[in-house]
This record gives structure tokens, C-alpha cells and sequence, in this order.
């Protein structure tokens, strides 16, 4: 299943504009005609690698919702239809109040279709630049059955979460990033202002000079020679990654191979499962049939290589496998998390045992954020000490025995 964006126009005339999930565009057109819709233009949407967490980049107005937003919006309609109060006084108020432009501005956009006679989670279909699939699809699963307010609850509960998870992951980088870039400042200092001061004091070294300093009066003339020629190369590095990364098979390589980097990769990994398990779990507790529910999920983990292989879970599913099977040949989960899959879809229990599977990798997450600082200063300790010690051994052990001559 694919999303394909069309455009129309009714027997009335008139343009329409929306969103359908479909096989193909052939079926799109023959749905659209079933509703009495001329199509115009039919676009398949590309899945993007986004998570709900980081509810969504949009081109509209030049800017995005932010997460703290997302978030505000959920909790302020949770707290309002909870109350019985209209969608439609509901999103004015929200209008009114809401800090981000381009989420008023998309909310006057679905205000403007509800009054049109539209409903709540078709109204939200017209932007999806705005609002995800995943998003979408909880919120029209409240609204069919008349839980509208819970599925508010736990978007509410899901994103702030995530915005628990986003923090975690920032606090636990931003020292070994500090340290490095001092590393790399070092380094430049260095070789292009410390070394090249000493470089003529040494050519009248009349002994021969320690390894060391050979060493670093090579790697200094080096770059000092060849900088323009070495930022090229670099620029041209940088480029021919991002170009690669675009592709299908060079994201697919990346993806895969970073979650077997050292420290990282597993991090990594179990925010990436931890993140599938109460996206899915909550879907399928909202009424979202399995294989859409897989569907959709997929496309929030911000992993290809993850995210096909929940894809083929979901295709072996849809022809009769069963979704504790494929979990296990899929090679993803841990045996604790089969298990407990297993247990779930014996007992019906299916989006409870997903919502403990997904509380077991966040404190496993957690545990390894914590751990994290005290996993990488043994590293970084050793890079700088090594540095240190070239520094002594390449600039001040000649000048200590020049001292010695001299003296």
C-alpha cells in the first residue's frame, strides 16, 4: 500500500484535493470515479524517514511545527472534547492560542473543511505535510468509535515521550561532541600556527630529529600546503556522501551498518524498536487492523533497513503468517520481546504486551544514554593523551636537548 495525493473535480465542478491509500494510481482513479470524481492528477507520496517525534518537516510558510507544539495540541484537544465541547469551537480556541503560525494557519485550513461538512480526520487528510499518516490514522480510528478524546490521550502520552527520548539522546552526545571538536580545534592550532613557529628553529637542529617530530613537521607542511586542495577534497567528500545517502541502496548500506557501530549501533537499535512497539501498539489498541497498522508504522522508525523488514513481516502476514513468527524471522527483536509477543497474541493481548515491550527497550535505552559518558571518556582520554604526548615528545625534546647543547 501506497500514498498517493490527487486532485479532481466533483459534479459540481468543483477542484477538490486530498489524500488515499491505495495499491496503485489505477485504483486511486477508479475510487475517485466511484465518488463521482473526475481525476486530474494523481502523485504517489514517497514514505519519509520521520517519526512522529519529529512532527514534520513542512515547506509551507518556510517553517515547521515544532514537537512542544504538536504536543500542546494534542493535550489542549484532549482536555477540550473530553469537556463535550465542538470540534469546531475547539480548534478557535486552539487558533487563538496555539505559538506556531504554520500550525494556526493549517488549523484554519481544517476548520474551514469541517464547516464544509467534512469530517474531523478527513479534514486532516488535506494537509499531509502537516499531519503524518500515523497521526491521521489514530485520529480516525477515535473518531469511528467515538473515543476521540482518548486517542488525543495517547498521541499526547506517545509525543511526550518522544520528547523525553529526543532530550536523553541530546544530553548524552553533547560532551563527547564538545570534546572532539575541541580535539579537532587542537589539532588545527597546532599544525598551522604551534608547529610552523618551531619548524625554522629545528631546521638548524644539527642532530637528527626524533621520530615524532618528523612526524609532525611532515603532517604541518602537509596541510599548510595543500588546505584549499584538502577542503575540496572534503567538500567533495561530503557532497558524494549525501548523494549516496539519497539513494535507495547507499540509505539502505548506511542504515544497516550503523546499527553495528560500536556503543552507538545498539542505542540506536533499541530506540528504534522501542519506538515501533508503542507506535504499533498504540494503532492496534485504537482499532487499526494489523497489516495497515504495519504499514503505517514503517514508516515512522527513520530506518530503512528496519523499516523493511517490518514491511515484509507485514506481507507474509497479510497471506495467513503469524505476527509472533515473523517477528522472530525478521531477527529484530530480543527473546524476552518474542516471548512476550508470543504471549500477547495467544491471549488477544496483543497492544499490552507491545506497550510493555516498548517500556523494556526505554529503560534499556536509558540505562545505556547513563552509560554512555562513561563509555566514551576512556576513548577520548586516550586520543587526547595521545596527543599530549606527541606534542611533548615532537616539540619539546628537541628544544631540551638544543637547551642542553646550548648550555
Amino acid at each position: 500500500m501506497a500514498t498517493f495525493q490527487y486532485q479532481g473535480r466533483n459534479n459540481k465542478g468543483e477542484t477538490v484535493k486530498g489524500s488515499i491509500e491505495a495499491s496503485s494510481s489505477k485504483t486511486v482513479a477508479d475510487q475517485l470515479i466511484q465518488k463521482q470524481i473526475i481525476p486530474i492528477n494523481i502523485k504517489k507520496i514517497s514514505i519519509k524517514k520521520f517519526g512522529l517525534f519529529s512532527l514534520l518537516k513542512s515547506d509551507i510558510g518556510g517553517s515547521r511545527v515544532k514537537l512542544i507544539d504538536y504536543i500542546a495540541f494534542c493535550r489542549q484537544m484532549y482536555t477540550i472534547t473530553k469537556a463535550g465541547i465542538p470540534i469546531i469551537r475547539a480548534l478557535n480556541r486552539i487558533i487563538e492560542s496555539t505559538r506556531s503560525k504554520l500550525l494556526s494557519k493549517t488549523l484554519q485550513g481544517v476548520l474551514d473543511n469541517i464547516s464544509a461538512g467534512k469530517s474531523f480526520s478527513a479534514s486532516l487528510k488535506q494537509f499531509p505535510k502537516v499531519f503524518p499518516p500515523v497521526f491521521i490514522s489514530i485520529i480516525e480510528a477515535g473518531e469511528s468509535s467515538g473515543q476521540l478524546e482518548e486517542a488525543f490521550s495517547q498521541l499526547e502520552i506517545y509525543l511526550s515521550l518522544e520528547e523525553e527520548t529526543i532530550k536523553r539522546v541530546k544530553a548524552a552526545v553533547r560532551y563527547p561532541i564538545l570534546v572532539v571538536s575541541a580535539i579537532f580545534i587542537a589539532l588545527g592550532v597546532v599544525n598551522f600556527m604551534v608547529i610552523p613557529a618551531f619548524s625554522s628553529l629545528f631546521a638548524s637542529y644539527k642532530k637528527e630529529l626524533p621520530l615524532a617530530t618528523k612526524i609532525m613537521m611532515g603532517t604541518s607542511n602537509f596541510l599548510v600546503s595543500n588546505w584549499p586542495y584538502i577542503l575540496l577534497f572534503v567538500f567533495c567528500s561530503v557532497i558524494g556522501i549525501v548523494y549516496t545517502l539519497k539513494t535507495k541502496k547507499g540509505r539502505l548500506f548506511w542504515d544497516k551498518w550503523k546499527l553495528k557501530v560500536p556503543i552507538f549501533g545498539g542505542i540506536l537499535h533499541r530506540i528504534a524498536l522501542g519506538r515501533f512497539a508503542r507506535t504499533f501498539g498504540m494503532l492496534v489498541r485504537t482499532g487499526v487492523p494489523l497489516v495497515r497498522g504495519l504499514t503505517l508504522v514503517a514508516g515512522t522508525l527513520g530506518n530503512d533497513y528496519i523499516r523493511d523488514n517490518i514491511l515484509i513481516m507485514r506481507d507474509r502476514i497479510e497471506v495467513g503468517a503469524t505476527f509472533s513468527k515473523m517477528a522472530e524471522e525478521s531477527g529484530l527483536f530480543t527473546a524476552l520481546s518474542l516471548q512476550m509477543i508470543s504471549i500477547g497474541e495467544e491471549t488477544g493481548n496483543i497492544d499490552q504486551m507491545l506497550q510493555e515491550i516498548a517500556e523494556y527497550y526505554e529503560r534499556e535505552v536509558d540505562y545505556d544514554l547513563k552509560d554512555l559518558s562513561s563509555a566514551i571518556e576512556p576513548i577520548l582520554l586516550f586520543v587526547m593523551g595521545g596527543m599530549v604526548t606527541l606534542l611533548a615528545i615532537g616539540v619539546f625534546l628537541p628544544m631540551w636537548d638544543m637547551a642542553s647543547f646550548a648550555g
